[in-house]
């Protein structure tokens, strides 16, 4: 391989680091930005060359907004009082821009709203056949409810786990770790009922019940109605006690058939890790290769699980071999889809398990910017109105929005993440979904459920010893890809949206964001997203009159 294709191949690795939107393989267009008219026909913003306003723009917040970088980007700027509808700054506000992970305030608005912040999902198993003297003769059906981490993630006081880099992002993000639970501590939970249940014993098989909704590829990551440990592998490698030596290597969940083999070395301290997952076409093999520096916190990879029911089963089935239940068929192998009955009329639930409320779910992929939860909202969405196409959950959050008071028109998604081409809003438009909000009940919860500068989430890092730090609410969003034609960084999108302590209980609404931005490496996507944050920081710290 050549240098200069060596140096493409580590920038498109490395590219998508800061605030945790892109997942491998992203493709971006070029940015595109419609221009409405105004009431006298002519059009403002971007179509005329100038912002509709400033609005009195702090200084320095200003020199940000100069800087080379930025030459031929745009920068989007709205902040608003939300209970008197004074607007405060404005720059851009009605043009569309890239959103990034920010498209995430609609997908989780419209699902939290649809579900309700307290919906539960209740993952029933049924057993299906006759039962005597501890046998069951037939089958138990696990009936998926689209359940995000089916007790992975939860702790004893009920509540989500999260770290500041989620594992999802191990492959692309330095520095992402695990959380501490069990992620098969759901199914355990299920095994161990079935036995107080009294079957001790299975004559059948144990199923997998998908129908919940059908994969949709057009959502990527695609999400499934089984979803254990997010339908990935972990892989930590630790170095070994010198160079040379062999790398050691922690596997969870552990799972059969999946395999997994390390070549990973030991090199001196110092060095930066460079650690590749492979697999076989069906997943289960999955082999690392590469190096390790000495001294060095441990390593996180994934592996992806492609198929997330025929895992689910053997998982299920080792759980229950664990909690005392012997199951005749063999624990690998398909999920035998064709035998799941018509319905659970007459059959006996042996065990459910109850998750934790959505709002815990919310705050999860508000927080981390969890993608696969995020896509998850449009499914749930469709299955609460009866459908089992993850499509018809879009005019379910179409009319969410309409009622939440958002111009509909000013916001494009494909998908809930905001990783789709398509994706579009202004910053209006979020303001929007964030001053409905405010008006609820839930407001705080809500505020509270985003990323905290200086705090938490993906704006942890950012400003943590700045006089804002703990009272900026708000979402990231990061869009970024290889500049190949240059060899640097096309940084799409570095965006912000949410709350700003303004003290004795008010918080505006705001969005900071640059569209069209370039960066010679990922200091410089980084440098990116720390200039994004220190303008919503003086945004907060700024007199307003």
């Amino acid at each position: 391989m050549s240098p200069s294709a060596i140096r493409s191949r580590n920038r498109r690795r490395t590219l998508v680091a800061t605030a945790l939107l892109l997942s491998a393989g992203i493709v971006l267009t070029g940015l595109v930005r419609e221009t409405p008219p105004t009431p006298t026909g002519r059009p403002t913003g971007a179509a005329t060359g100038t912002p509709a306003d400033q609005g009195g723009l702090d200084p320095r917040s200003a020199a940000v907004l100069r800087k080379p970088p930025y030459r031929h980007a745009q920068w989007g700027l709205f902040q608003q009082n939300p209970r008197t509808g004074k607007v405060i700054r404005s720059r851009y506000a009605d043009q569309f821009f890239l959103p990034g992970s920010t498209a995430k305030l609609f997908s989780v608005s419209g699902a939290w709203h649809t579900l309700g912040s307290g919906h539960r999902f209740v993952t029933p198993v049924y057993a299906v056949g006759r039962r005597r003297n501890g046998t069951l003769r037939g089958d138990l059906d696990l009936v998926a409810q689209g359940d995000l981490t089916l007790g992975g993630r939860t702790r004893k006081n009920g509540t989500v786990a999260y770290t500041t880099i989620d594992h999802t992002y191990a492959n692309d993000i330095p520095g992402a770790t695990l959380t501490p639970q069990n992620p098969l501590a759901g199914l355990d939970q299920l095994a161990r009922q079935v036995r107080a249940s009294g079957i001790r014993r299975v004559v059948g098989d144990v199923v997998i019940d998908p129908r919940l909704f059908r994969p949709d590829p057009a959502l990527d990551p695609v999400p499934t109605p089984l979803i254990v440990n997010d339908n990935v592998i972990d892989l930590l490698t630790t170095p070994g006690s010198g160079p040379g030596a062999p790398a050691g290597l922690e596997v969870r969940p552990k799972v059969a058939p999946y395999r997994v083999t390390s070549a990973v070395r030991t090199v001196a301290a110092g060095r930066p890790a460079d650690i590749t997952v492979t697999t076989s076409p069906d997943g289960t093999r999955i082999r690392l290769t590469g190096t390790v520096p000495a001294g060095s916190a441990p390593v996180l990879r994934i592996a992806p699980v492609k198929d997330p029911d025929a895992f689910g089963r053997t998982a299920l089935i080792e759980a229950l071999a664990r909690a005392g239940v012997q199951v005749t068929a063999p624990a690998v192998g398909p999920n035998p889809a064709a035998r799941l009955p018509r319905s659970y009329r007459g059959a006996t639930t042996v065990a459910r398990y109850t998750s934790p409320p959505y709002a815990e779910y919310a705050e999860l992929i508000l927080k981390v910017s969890h993608n696969l939860g995020a896509n998850l909202a449009i499914c749930l969405m469709a299955t609460h109105k009866g459908s089992t196409d993850c499509q018809d959950g879009f005019p379910v959050l179409a009319a969410f929005l309409d009622r939440a008071g958002v111009d509909r028109r000013a916001v494009q998604l494909a998908d809930g993440r905001g990783g789709n081409p398509a994706d579009r809003t202004t910053p209006r438009a979020l303001a929007q979904i964030l001053t409905y909000w405010q008006r609820t009940p839930e407001a705080r919860r809500f505020r509270e459920a985003l990323p905290v500068l200086g705090v938490d989430g993906s704006l942890a890092d950012n400003c943590r010893h700045c006089p804002a730090r703990g009272k900026v609410f708000a979402k990231t969003g990061t869009v970024a890809g290889a500049d190949d034609l240059n060899d640097r960084i096309a940084v799409g999108a570095e965006t912000v949206a949410g709350y700003l302590d303004r003290g004795k209980g008010r918080f505006d609404v705001f969005f900071a964001g640059v569209n069209g931005a370039s960066a010679p490496d990922i200091n410089g996507v980084l440098a990116i997203g720390d200039d994004v944050a220190t303008v919503a920081a003086r945004l907060q710290q700024q007199r307003t009159g």
